[in-house]
């Protein structure tokens, strides 16, 4: 398996990625400019579905701007009311609170809400702390903000996203469908409590359905095998689900577990090293989905 190169418009955030991101805007209100914006001006992107951690990369953001202050501006819209709306530099704006600091640099630029939606999940789509849910929401977010532009929605849109992300198109369209899983089975799954495939399974069955399964999840403590999954999956797909039904899959006794240890230096140079552990255990499962289908 080739590795795939890290094609994402922003990245890691360079002074140059802004510069593509500027050059990509078709907004008529294009021109830009560098302020010095009160933090209490800088409100939070609507709907932002990345976490801002107190971490160990926190800590060291902080300490960086109270030496030498934001070396990147952050991008913002004017915000109706007054104040600017966060495009990129959530994590900048709350290090510079906890630096003690009253302002940082933002770009400002009349974006609309499609063009910043983009720039806002592209610029952090590939950092190395990301949750499922984070993913799952930040592509569902982008794609629908693509079909509004007017480019056509499907597969071509969807293999797209991916060169830009560095990711393949099934990983990116699998995130999008994890998407429609409820908060409270994203959280299980950030919580490792249910694995991605189990949980792109359960992501098909409709929202009354999904409520039955966290509920006895967070009853019981089950755990979900892909088995009793993708019988939900058949179920519900057939309309036949029911809350008994649920309840007797879930409680199926489970087969004895046999566990199989694969040493990452023997499966880390297939893949990039932009390729997270759900998605190395994503792809492991389609090719042996695949392989099975031929025997």
């Amino acid at each position: 398996m080739a590795k795939t190169a890290n094609k994402g418009v922003v990245g890691n955030i360079k002074l140059s990625g802004y510069d593509a991101l500027f050059k990509s805007s078709g907004s008529e209100n294009a021109a830009e400019h560098i302020i010095e914006a009160s933090l209490g001006d800088l409100h939070d992107f609507k709907d932002h579905p990345f976490r801002v951690v107190d971490d160990e990369k926190m800590e060291e953001t902080v300490e960086s701007i109270r030496q030498y202050g934001v070396l990147v501006p952050g991008i913002a819209r004017p915000q109706k009311g007054g104040g600017y709306e966060i495009i990129a530099g959530h994590r900048r704006k709350h290090a510079s609170e906890l630096a003690g600091k009253e302002t940082m640099p933002i770009v400002v630029r009349n974006y609309t809400d499609d063009e910043a939606t983009i720039i806002m999940v592209d610029s952090n789509i590939q950092r190395e702390d990301i949750l499922p849910s984070e993913k799952a929401r930040a592509y569902r977010m982008k794609y629908e903000a693509l079909k509004h532009q007017g480019k056509k929605a499907g597969g071509r849109t969807i293999e797209e996203m991916g060169e830009e992300s560095g990711e393949s198109a099934k990983t990116v369209q699998r995130y999008i469908w994890l998407s429609r899983l409820s908060d409270e089975l994203l959280a299980i799954v950030d919580a490792k409590r249910l694995g991605f495939m189990q949980g792109l399974d359960i992501s098909f069955l409709d929202s009354e359905a999904q409520k039955w399964v966290s509920d006895l999840l967070e009853e019981n403590s089950i755990s979900v095998t892909t088995s009793q999954s993708a019988k939900l999956k058949e179920y519900g797909k057939n309309g036949e689900l029911t809350f008994a039904i649920v309840k007797l899959i879930l409680s199926e006794e489970k087969p004895k577990e046999r566990k199989v240890t694969i040493k990452s230096d023997k499966i880390s140079h297939y893949f990039a090293d932009t390729y997270s552990n759900e998605e190395i255990e994503s792809i492991i499962y389609q090719l042996l989905d695949e392989w099975h289908s031929r025997q």
